[in-house]
């Protein structure tokens, strides 16, 4: 096994005192060049570090729990965010922006204008778009999860929002999160909280995945899931039931690990092996929300070792990502502090992303640039052991 190289202090403080590219505007181009085109890559950027046909993303901050910050939208207000969101990253997904509760607010109505302008934004700025997310237990709106529906009635609602929502941005999405975190930690389907499986049982999930392909027959559609990086109970229930829906013809394209990770847990050593099994059927895979937070000091600023160590846990995720053939999308959950969801849900820890609340790079932004220059980005070329394991 080759080696992963390592960010030395020397070359990180090095970095750090040279300006990132400037970023691009965040305004409408005259064309839609695609994401290699030099016009989005600029020299010294993650997306510019990326090999050719390696996607790196990050989720776009809004909806959800940013509308009950002490900051305005982050997407439609914070221009310095806005533009290093175009020059990063090649790939953007909707942090909550396409969830239920944010796009389908009353039965029979839609609000796709945030949806719409991070879609136009991503073509503006030759970026991929992941669709986040169709079949969750999660932030649904109170008229769905508090109505008295019919089988048939609930049928009918989950066919018209998938049909209504991919069908809009279809051609225009090219993967979408179709089933979201469908199983419990023991590896058990929720059949209380997913009100879809619980009414309607589990074959509806073979149609939430042939009614999307039916709205939009060119895009990807994955399984998505925390908790599965490992070989486990929870990813061995994806890979039975993955199989399974194969067998019969289901049109499932891929399987996604989100890896949100936590220094004080370690990391998942067994990542690699677990994803090349799903690329062994035939599967895309992808990281789909990577964050790595930490337990804080009194002081609210993570120390040195605690930067270092994460560092580490973005490169081990980036590494193995890079090491499986069908892994060519990695998508981390956030990049900056300022607007990280974590120290809203996890109390006492943060400091989880690539960048400060200034926007200041860290340790794990470097780490993470380094190793996609060495596996063949910025125009190098690969090298041998890329996509095959080192």
């Amino acid at each position: 096994m080759k080696p992963v190289r390592l960010i030395t202090a020397v070359l990180a403080a090095a970095a750090l005192s040279l300006p990132l590219a400037a970023p691009a505007a965040a305004g409408p181009s005259p064309d839609h060049r695609p994401p290699d085109h030099p016009r989005h890559s600029k020299p010294g950027t993650l997306r510019w570090a990326a090999p050719d046909g390696f996607v790196i993303g990050t989720a776009v901050a809004g909806g959800g729990h940013h509308e009950e910050q002490d900051y305005p939208d982050p997407f439609t207000s914070d221009r310095k965010y806005r533009k290093l969101l175009a020059r990063h990253f090649s790939s953007v997904s909707p942090e909550n922006q396409m969830k239920w509760e944010y796009i389908h607010p009353e039965r029979g109505e839609y609000d796709f204008g945030m949806a719409d302008s991070i879609v136009e934004f991503a073509e503006r700025n030759g970026q991929d778009v992941r669709g986040h997310t169709l079949f969750w237990h999660s932030q649904n709106p109170a008229w769905l999860e508090e109505g008295d529906f019919s089988d048939e009635e609930l049928r009918e609602i989950l066919h018209d929002h998938i049909t209504a929502v991919v069908g809009r941005y279809a051609g225009r999405i090219d993967q979408w999160d179709v089933a979201n975190e469908i199983f419990d930690e023991s590896g058990e389907l929720r059949t209380e909280d997913n009100i879809w499986i619980r009414e309607l049982g589990p074959e509806i999930i073979a149609d939430a995945f042939r009614w999307a392909h039916e709205a939009d027959p060119s895009a990807e559609l994955y399984f998505n899931d925390y908790g599965v990086e490992d070989v486990n109970a929870k990813s061995d229930a994806y890979y039975a039931l993955v199989q399974d829906l194969l067998a019969e013809g289901v049109p499932v394209h891929g399987f996604s690990a989100q890896v949100h990770l936590s220094t004080q847990y370690g990391f998942p050593g067994s990542l690699q092996e677990n994803l090349r099994r799903f690329d062994d059927l035939g599967l895309g895979t992808a990281l789909t929300e990577v964050d790595v937070r930490m337990r804080l000091p009194e002081s609210g600023v993570a120390t040195p070792e605690q930067l270092e160590q994460q560092s580490d846990y973005y490169e081990q995720a980036l590494s193995a990502c890079l090491n499986v053939e069908g892994c060519d999308s990695f998508t981390i959950w956030g990049f900056t502090d300022k607007y990280s969801w974590v120290p809203v849900f996890f109390e006492g820890e943060g400091s989880a992303t690539i960048m400060d609340g200034r926007f200041t790079p860290k340790p794990a932004y470097f780490a993470l640039r380094s190793t996609l220059l060495e596996a063949g980005g910025g125009g190098r070329p690969a090298p041998p052991w890329a996509g095959r394991g080192r």
